[in-house]
């Protein structure tokens, strides 16, 4: 339970592959109460309201790319939880990969639609916070992302840019947020997960293979992000802040494995 008490905000749960359905599903079991929240056309794809009635949570829609319904959104929050705790943005979206489009010939209204939705939302979200003064002291924010910040992933096309920016903002917002609030804030890089938004990406099945390989623990999975989450969501993090964090099994640091080399090796056989 070392989240009794707590209360705090969910982004992005859509489904029971989600890394935020998991981490409302033990948040919920170490004792925090919080609101989910995810765009309108997502709850009703989604079975959020499943989710919802396992976790005694409320769900109000919010379309994070909209000024209004993200300041709606804290206004009830405040309302129902007075200030928050913790609050996870599991937001990503591009119209250039749904569509296929090459990252050389890119649709740039779509890639300002990725870049609104999958990063500025993050500043939207966290200026929202601040101005109305929502969190406790030593309360915690996070962003989850991808290692295509750092590295080159050509099929993530577009998506790496939003992640890169996404990790500036918390860098830079986190250093306003820990001097004026006590808040900490920041991004949690996960291994390629089966979340129905990963499988989205090309070759995808592929690559989580070779990442599974590289990584000297394997792929962390969604059960695990969600642990390491309700981790820096505690009393126990108090002093991380700024940080990128990478939970991906060692890939971030591995050159080459031998796993990947045997298998390279054999297939010149």
């Amino acid at each position: 339970m070392i989240l009794k008490g707590k209360k705090g905000i969910i982004f992005g749960a859509l489904d029971t592959k989600s890394i935020a359905w998991k981490v409302a599903e033990l948040a919920h079991k170490e004792g925090a109460e919080f609101i989910l929240t995810n765009a309108p056309i997502a709850l009703r794809m989604g079975t959020i309201n499943e989710l919802a009635a396992k976790t005694s949570s409320e769900v109000i829609p919010c379309d994070v790319s909209l000024d209004a319904d993200m300041s709606n959104l804290i206004d009830k929050a405040i309302e129902k939880f007075g200030k928050l705790d913790f609050v996870l943005h599991s937001i990503g979206m591009s119209l250039n990969v749904r569509k296929k489009n090459p990252y050389t010939d890119l649709n740039y209204d779509f890639m300002h639609k990725t870049l609104d939705i999958s990063s500025i939302s993050f500043h939207r979200l966290m200026q929202n916070l601040y101005q109305k003064d929502a969190m406790n002291d030593w309360g915690s924010i996070l962003g989850l992302t991808y290692i295509a910040a750092q590295r080159v992933f050509p099929d993530y096309n577009e998506m790496a840019e939003a992640k890169s920016l996404l990790e500036s903002f918390a860098r830079s917002f986190g250093y306003h947020f820990g001097k004026a609030k006590k808040v900490r804030v920041n991004t949690i890089s996960q291994s390629p997960t089966m979340t129905t938004a990963g499988s989205g990406v090309g070759g995808f099945d592929a690559f989580y293979t070779y990442a599974d390989k590289m990584s000297p623990l394997g792929n962390a999975s969604a059960e695990a992000c969600a642990e390491y989450c309700i981790s820096m969501f505690s009393d126990y993090t108090r002093y991380v802040t700024m940080q990128n964090l990478f939970h991906d099994g060692g890939f971030s640091y591995t050159g080459i494995s031998s796993d990947l080399m045997d298998a390279i090796s054999n297939s010149e056989k």
